[in-house]
């Protein structure tokens, strides 16, 4: 009697060791399935933090224009994606590896912010340096305006000052002669072509010897003159002179009168007289001869 109620004892003993070793057992795998699933989580979190730091780096190299800073990042970013890869190799419940990438993911996130720090004061000082270079250049444009303006002004002045300098012929008087001086009445009679002018007078003139250039110019537009050699440069080019006549100047009025011999026919109509000193046309007059 005493044997079996002893057996019942240790047998509901047994039963009751047992049920606990299974609860517990469950509990903890349970337990173990929640760390589990957790580690998981915490590894996804983790892996996508990983990669939007990766894309940050992007965006970062897009505002940046200074060489060297780009190659840093793009260093950084090189580094990002390996630690990810590491990340996606290690098993959730290696909880030592995480938690050591997990604390590199850190650090790189104080690198960031050193090189978002960088930038911006970078920026600040692009912006700055914009300004100044604006502020320089509008000053420039308006001392090249200014200096422009200047030299049109000086270029106008110059240009004034040469044409007041300019010798004037004024009074020019076209006298056709006969041999005996007369004033002829007939083209077949003229022997001479006599020409005075009046130089005007000009104080800012510059004076001393001058050289004074007459084309008589007939009704044909031919130009008359001794010889084809006969030149002088004007404008650039070389025209032929009827009559080079030498003077000296001293800025006050004067009177000039020059003489052509005709030797060549001569045909009624138009005649022209231009009259050229210091390569400047100073005068001209046309005149009649019948």
């Amino acid at each position: 009697m005493k044997r079996n109620t002893l057996f019942i004892v240790l047998s509901i003993l047994l039963a009751i060791l047992l049920i606990g070793v299974s609860v517990l057992f469950y509990m903890e795998k349970q337990t173990n399935k929640e760390l589990t699933e957790e580690f998981q989580l915490e590894k996804e979190d983790l892996e996508n933090q990983y990669a939007d730091f990766s894309k940050q780096y992007d965006e970062l190299k897009m505002t940046v224009t200074n060489d060297s800073l780009s190659v840093l990042l793009e260093q950084e970013q090189l580094k990002t994606q390996r630690l990810l890869e590491e990340l996606r190799t290690v098993k959730s419940t290696n909880a030592t590896e995480i938690r050591r990438l997990k604390n590199e993911l850190a650090t790189l996130r104080k690198v960031m912010v050193g090189y978002i720090n960088q930038i911006d004061s970078l920026n600040r000082l692009t912006a700055y340096q914009k300004e100044v270079i604006a502020d320089v250049t509008k000053k420039y444009n308006a001392a090249s305006q200014q200096i422009s303006t200047l030299s049109e002004e000086k270029k106008s002045l110059n240009q004034k000052v040469t044409l007041a300098a300019q010798l004037d012929a004024t009074n020019i008087v076209v006298t056709p002669t006969n041999k005996r001086g007369k004033v002829a009445k007939r083209v077949k009679d003229i022997t001479k072509i006599k020409i005075s002018f009046t130089l005007a007078k000009n104080i800012t003139a510059e004076t001393g010897e001058k050289t004074i250039y007459l084309r008589i110019t007939k009704p044909n537009n031919e130009v008359l003159s001794k010889s084809s050699s006969n030149t002088f440069n004007y404008e650039n080019r070389q025209l032929e002179y009827s009559i080079k006549k030498y003077i000296e100047y001293t800025g006050e009025e004067q009177t000039i009168t020059v003489y052509w011999d005709v030797e060549e026919y001569m045909e009624a109509g138009t005649f022209r007289i231009d009259i050229f000193a210091d390569g400047n046309l100073i005068g001209s007059k046309s005149a009649v001869i019948d």
